[in-house]
């Protein structure tokens, strides 16, 4: 997320709403003159010896931690989405088609009942694999989006956020958590975790300070935009939910970051059914038309493809 809250380029996210590098001091050691005596010479070799094991010692250091702090990717200034054309529709005018999940059951820790052969999807997964060809989007990311909006219309009915919705979000933001060649698991998080790059004030780059010391993404100097909704930390602490019901609030699991940019898009009561409050919640995520644009165009497609899925039984 960008702008305030969250983004593709700035990353407040989250509010609107994914890498560390570490750092080495060189030490410049003083060559012996050649006129100092042996016993000089010698009490500076031994010197140096120190200096070289220290040095070792601390570049073993660094080597360990920086193994363990996740790669920056590009994106958080490289949209993944940027094939995608904005649609061309005039901000504020109208919201994208809607497609609720009539019929399917959250997931929330609740076992899926048996298929059926009836038409119309019993469960999320049923519904997720029927949409999965004709929408484009992999079936354990469209469970996540589902899940997000069936969790909203029990907790905010009045929000009417669609899973088309945040699945437009999702792909621009990380692709459906595949970015940088990532593959999405069976368990809702990426093959390698998705982090963006510090925001460190750089050209078009927000200079936000570090606030989670490094927890989530590794970075203890400043914030970085993580998860496949591209959420900073800051934001995460006050939207991370629990998607997937195994009472961790993770920003690189799908279905826990898919609810909180549900809960952030529907703050303050707002109706993402709505023009007007569609628009307002996805600028606040990212403050861009053309940004908006893009959501619009894939929720729009997404939410039509799904519905002509379900007319064909």
């Amino acid at each position: 997320m960008q702008g305030a809250d969250a983004g593709s380029t700035e990353f407040d996210k989250g509010d609107n709403g994914d890498s560390g590098a570490g750092n080495t001091e060189h030490v410049d050691a003083a060559q012996p003159g050649s006129g100092r005596p042996r016993a000089g010479l010698a009490v500076l070799g031994r010197l140096a010896i120190v200096v070289v094991v220290l040095g070792s010692a601390a570049g073993g250091v660094w080597l360990v931690a920086r193994a363990a702090t996740p790669d920056a990717g590009p994106t958080t200034t490289d949209i993944p989405a940027l094939q995608v054309e904005a649609a061309d529709v005039e901000p504020g005018s109208t919201a994208p088609v809607s497609n609720t999940i009539a019929g399917a059951r959250g997931a929330g820790g609740e076992p899926p009942p048996a298929r059926s052969e009836r038409s119309g999807p019993q469960s999320l997964g049923d519904w997720a694999d029927r949409a999965e060809g004709a929408v484009g989007v992999p079936a354990r990311a469209l469970v996540a989006y589902g899940n997000a909006e069936l969790a909203m219309r029990a907790e905010q009915p009045g929000c009417r956020l669609s899973w088309a919705t945040l699945a437009g979000i999702g792909r621009i933001e990380s692709d459906h958590g595949r970015y940088g060649g990532a593959t999405l698991g069976a368990d809702g998080r990426p093959s390698k975790p998705v982090v963006g790059v510090p925001l460190d004030g750089s050209p078009g780059v927000k200079a936000i300070s570090d606030t989670d010391g490094g927890r989530f993404d590794g970075d203890p100097v400043h914030d970085r935009a993580v998860g496949p909704m591209q959420f900073i930390p800051s934001t995460w602490a006050r939207y991370g939910s629990d998607g997937d019901g195994d009472g961790v609030a993770d920003p690189q699991q799908i279905d826990d970051a898919a609810l909180a940019a549900a809960r952030y898009l529907c703050v303050n009561g707002r109706d993402m059914a709505a023009a007007q409050g569609w628009w307002s919640g996805i600028m606040s995520y990212n403050n861009s038309v053309e940004y908006a644009q893009k959501v619009f165009g894939l929720a729009d497609d997404y939410a039509k493809q799904a519905r002509a899925v379900r007319a064909s039984g």
